[in-house]
Parts: C-alpha cells; sequence; structure tokens
C-alpha cells in the first residue's frame, strides 16, 4: 500500500513539475503557510539551531532569519520538484558557474578533482547543474532514502544531464573503478557523522560540531586538488556558483588541514547570508563525550 501510494505521490509531483516556475512560486506561497504557520515542521529545531549559532542577535533578528529561512526553503522545495521535467537551457539560464574554467583545465591535463559543498542556496540544482559544464564522469556522493520508491525517482531526477550519483558506502568503489581516468567526485561537506564516526571536532558556528573527514581522507590518499563550490542566490530561482580553488596540493596539508579549511570557508557564507543554509537538519544531534 505504500508503494502504492508513493507511486502515486511521483505522478503528483511530474503533474505538478510541468507547470512553470512563475505559477510554482505561487505554490510555495501556500508550502510557506503549511510549514511554517499550520504545521511549524520543525520550528524548533530552527529556531534552537539559530539561538546557538547566532548568541550575539536579538530574538527579533533571528525570528527575521527563521522566517526568511521557511520562505526560501518553500522556494527550494518547489524548485527541487521542478527537476523533473526543466529542461538543461532552463537549468543553465538559472544556475550559473563561474570560473569552471579552472575545473576543466585540472581535467584537460588528467587530473581528477574533488569538489565540495554544502546544503546552502539549491544544492540539487547545483548537482544537476554540473553535467553539462564539465566534460568527465562526475559522481556525486549520496545518502539513499528509506524509501525505495522516492529514492529511485530522485536518483532519476539527479542522473538526468550526465551525473553518477554514488552512495557513501560505494565510495572507495567507484573511486578504485576510475582511478586511470580523470573524473570529479562530490562531496557534501555539512553532514552529521554517526555517532560511531564523529572522531574530529571543531567549535562551528558557536557549536562543537563533529565534521565529515571523507574529503580530507580521499584527498590525502589520491593527492587530488580540492575545490570549494561556492552558492550565491542572485534572485528567486537564480544562482551562481564559484568555483573556488580551496587545496592544489594535498599532499602538503598537515593534519586537518583540509577539514578545517572547508568547515570555516562554509561557517563565513552562512554567517554573511544565514537564510540561505539548511537550519532545519538536525546537525547538532550527536555531542562529544566528556
Amino acid at each position: 500500500m505504500n508503494k502504492a501510494f508513493s507511486h502515486v505521490g511521483i505522478f503528483f509531483l511530474y503533474c505538478l513539475s510541468l507547470l512553470p516556475m512563475s505559477v510554482l512560486y505561487i505554490i510555495a506561497k501556500v508550502v510557506y503557510l503549511v510549514l511554517y504557520h499550520i504545521t511549524g515542521y520543525r520550528k524548533e529545531v530552527v529556531r534552537t539551531n539559530l539561538r546557538n549559532a547566532f548568541p550575539e542577535k536579538t530574538a527579533h533578528e533571528r525570528l527575521m532569519i527563521e522566517k526568511n529561512y521557511f520562505k526560501y526553503l518553500s522556494n527550494v522545495i518547489l524548485e527541487i520538484v521542478k527537476m523533473t521535467s526543466i529542461s538543461k537551457k532552463e537549468l543553465q539560464q538559472r544556475f550559473v558557474f563561474k570560473n569552471m574554467h579552472l575545473i576543466n583545465d585540472h581535467l584537460k591535463q588528467g587530473t581528477s578533482i574533488l569538489v565540495c559543498s554544502a546544503h546552502y542556496g539549491n544544492w540539487e540544482w547545483g548537482t544537476l547543474a554540473m553535467g553539462p559544464n564539465i566534460d568527465v564522469p562526475i559522481y556525486p556522493i549520496y545518502k539513499p532514502l528509506s524509501n525505495k520508491v522516492f529514492d529511485n525517482w530522485f536518483f532519476k531526477m539527479r542522473t538526468r544531464f550526465g551525473n553518477r550519483m554514488t552512495s557513501m558506502k560505494q565510495t572507495y568503489r567507484a573511486l578504485t573503478d576510475t582511478k586511470n581516468r580523470p573524473t570529479v567526485f562530490c562531496f557534501g561537506n555539512d553532514q552529521a557523522p554517526p555517532r560511531d564516526e564523529s572522531h574530529y571536532w571543531i567549535n562551528f558556528l558557536n557549536q562543537q560540531t563533529s565534521v565529515p573527514m571523507g574529503i580530507e581522507k580521499i584527498a590525502l590518499k589520491t593527492n587530488r586538488p580540492v575545490f570549494y563550490i561556492k552558492v550565491t542566490v542572485l534572485k528567486r530561482g537564480y544562482y551562481q556558483a564559484d568555483c573556488v580553488p580551496l587545496v592544489a596540493d594535498p599532499s602538503a596539508t598537515t593534519g586537518h588541514e583540509i577539514t578545517d579549511l572547508h568547515a570555516r570557508f562554509l561557517e563565513k557564507l552562512i554567517q554573511a547570508e544565514p537564510t540561505y543554509w539548511l537550519w532545519s537538519h538536525k546537525r547538532w544531534k550527536h555531542q562529544p563525550a566528556n
């Protein structure tokens, strides 16, 4: 029964995706009303995260960020729905990459690249839009959904323009299988590692935070240059992603240097424009043992 409901839901979302963005943004206003004012979806999670991250701000300032966040989240939800049918041309108009030549120059020389980014801006559009901009295989690392029907739907959406989605558990196998040709592996740098994998903690947004070490481990093992994809929200439905060189030679770094660099990069981005980060994620559900 649940599987049948999932298929019906996906069919409804596909039909919804055929609407123009202008109509979807009107629907997003209704989604905001439901999420924020009616159901209060994870409102306390967002409120707690903001209070801990920005103790220096007034309650009113944090409330404004909270409301703006839920408005933006509602837009992103409808933008993600649009991924099912959005054309490559429209996506490239709405999500533009800056300095992509810096990555492509390495790839032309046969050097593979690691890129990292976060749940900031429309991360799903960003992943999808990379495909048409790079001529080598792209492997975004992702965590499969528990609902197999929706996981398959997301997988098909994310791979429409050439991406080769790879689950976290298959990362090293994919690296091994592609070691003799240039590739781009993409990592999220703001996921909360499982408790048994929380080995490195930093003060991030005024809180003790476990940071994933996967990017650094692979960078040190393969000596692949690391780039950060810095996303800027230009206006509703339009984004720019700057390909920022983070580490050119991982072998020359010290312990935890790469992890610290990408974490601090994200922290500054959030502090400058907090509205666009995924505050409803339970990022701090684990704390270090005393």
